[in-house]
């Protein structure tokens, strides 16, 4: 699989300026981040989450995790993960796990962490495994200005090796 289709309308439609980096495979944000010799806090993730009304989307970089608590205040719902059979339906044109972040070009509502605004550039999945994009912030910001921008993650604590 190559980039989502997609996505790669959302870029055009925008004139965002980007380049694509190929990684080897990998199946967490953390080993794409370890494989394409990226500082993780520059690789953007994409987390679903759903409930009764539908899906919420939540982008932020790959060391940090979702704080419920916010997103749930942010949002005024009671979002839980959303179900990985979900995820191959919703985004047909991507690879489970590798979902990029324009998921308002999907239907659906999205927060943007603000921690990435703070980045110099920004990479994240294509749509598939084993490619990133990498772009600017500002070009980021753009491609996401239907995102709501936030504060809902909080840095991870790095395991003890």
């Amino acid at each position: 699989m190559s980039m989502s289709a997609t996505l790669e309308d959302c870029l055009r439609s925008k004139g965002s300026r980007y380049e694509i980096v190929h990684h080897p495979h990998s199946n967490s944000s953390i080993g794409t981040a370890a494989a394409a010799h990226i500082p993780g806090d520059r690789l953007a993730k994409t987390v679903l989450f759903e409930d009764e009304h539908g899906y919420v989307a939540a982008v932020l970089p790959s060391t940090y995790a979702v704080r419920l608590s916010e997103l749930w205040a942010r949002t005024g719902r009671h979002l839980m993960l959303a179900r990985e059979f979900d995820l191959r339906e919703l985004f047909k044109d991507c690879e489970v796990g590798a979902l990029p972040p324009v998921c308002t070009a999907y239907g659906m509502q999205t927060y943007l962490d603000e921690s990435l605004a703070s980045q110099p550039d920004v990479y994240f999945e294509a749509g598939d495994h084993e490619e990133l994009i990498h772009m600017g912030t500002d070009q980021f910001l753009d491609l996401m200005d239907q995102a709501e921008r936030a504060r809902f993650a909080r840095r991870m604590q790095a395991l003890p090796t």
